[in-house]
């Protein structure tokens, strides 16, 4: 399958999808929810008023929103062109998160919607046990018939705490929930061929099969003023989410009743379609939430056996290690051109597997003092990139 399909066939796919769709994950940047002045009033109204639809269809929708930090700005008087650094823009989400949540709490009741909060960090998906906790608390609440409203924790997310932009937090919450389909609503109408700026052939990509290193690069052609994530980071996510075998649209977010648009069948926007083949909800975490703590430079023989084959990493196959980790946390398999293909988790810590690398399993015990396992990575336990 070409990664770009035909108009004809592209309504028909996604016609198909949205009409199945019953659990949607819907993400707004702050690019479209904000302005100079603060949360644009009629963006939450036109939101809360497309989500209550959908919700009244008998479907469960889940919002992931920006904008605490603009919500904090307007609070505290502080205009757009100030610089502020990190520290600061963390104190004003704190103060914007109460506002921004009370705008959508007035909003949505007035729907007869009742909402609920969820902050989240990394760390939060990180952990296995930690994940399904989130996962169990969002299936309470559409249980409860409220809307859970996510956003990242940004007065506590340090660096390492960060998701980098709530493109991928939304696209982690879909796969989490096994949502149908992730919606992002920007402040561009669509995927370009060329930037039509400049370009009189580029035209719109309407339905994308599979996303290829040709597609990410058409994100350069989209101008818009993305917040921290950009196009890019889009495509990645509905990349990410189509791994999970779930659907994509990235499109206009300012446009009145969008959704209600979409799903009765307007050609508007970019559509992915799901993998033919989507990997396990353990696997995708493994690939796409956990982030490594080191990497392994494999042979040829190595590769090969991973990729085509099936078969579990050992020891023999590793020529080199990179960082340091412990045994169960999750690295990155390199082929010989440094090119990341799987990821999985150790059955053997760093230290040890510079001691076993380049040798065959059965001298595992003479060289460490015990064998815990033949394989370095389990293929219960590996992912192909």
């Amino acid at each position: 399958m070409n990664h770009e399909i035909s108009r004809e066939d592209g309504l028909y796919y996604r016609q198909t999808l949205f009409d199945k769709a019953r659990r949607i994950v819907i993400k707004v940047g702050s690019a479209v929810l904000t302005t100079d002045s603060g949360i644009n009033q009629k963006v939450v109204e036109n939101i809360s008023r497309d989500l209550s639809f959908l919700k009244d269809t008998g479907r469960e929708v889940i919002l992931v929103t920006s904008g605490a930090v603009a919500a904090g700005r307007k609070k505290i008087v502080l205009s757009d062109s100030q610089k502020v650094d990190l520290k600061e823009k963390q104190a004003l989400a704190a103060i914007g998160q109460s506002c921004l949540m009370q705008t959508y709490d007035e909003a949505f009741s007035r729907h007869g919607k009742v909402i609920g909060q969820l902050l989240l960090t990394h760390a939060c998906l990180a952990d296995r046990d930690r994940y399904l906790n989130v996962r169990n608390t969002i299936l309470t609440l559409f249980r409860f018939g409220a809307i859970p409203i996510i956003n990242e924790n940004d007065p506590v997310s340090g660096e390492e705490l960060r998701f980098g932009d709530n493109d991928t937090l939304a696209a982690l919450i879909t796969n989490l929930i096994e949502a149908d389909m992730f919606i992002c609503l920007t402040d561009v109408d669509c995927l370009y061929t060329g930037n039509p700026l400049t370009d009189p052939s580029a035209r719109p990509v309407y339905t994308v099969a599979r996303v290829t290193p040709e597609i990410e690069a058409m994100a350069g052609n989209t101008k818009s003023v993305l917040g921290t994530g950009g196009m890019l980071s889009k495509i990645r996510a509905a990349k990410m989410v189509s791994a999970g075998g779930g659907s994509s649209f990235i499109g206009p977010g300012r446009q009145g009743d969008i959704l209600q648009l979409l799903f009765s069948g307007e050609m508007i926007g970019t559509f992915f379609l799901p993998a033919e083949d989507k990997i396990q909800r353990r696997k995708h975490w493994i690939a796409y939430v956990l982030r490594p703590k080191g990497y392994l430079v494999l042979d040829d023989g190595a590769c090969n056996a991973l990729r085509n084959r099936g078969k579990s990493l050992l020891s023999s196959g590793i020529q080199e290690v990179r960082g340091e980790f412990g045994v169960g946390d999750v690295v990155h398999c390199l082929d010989s051109h440094n090119q990341p293909f799987a990821a999985g988790l150790v059955s053997y810590s760093s230290t040890n597997l510079d001691v076993i690398k380049r040798h065959h399993s059965d001298e595992i015990e003479s060289l460490l003092g015990f064998k815990d396992c033949d394989e370095v990575i389990h293929r219960d336990n590996l992912v192909l990139l």
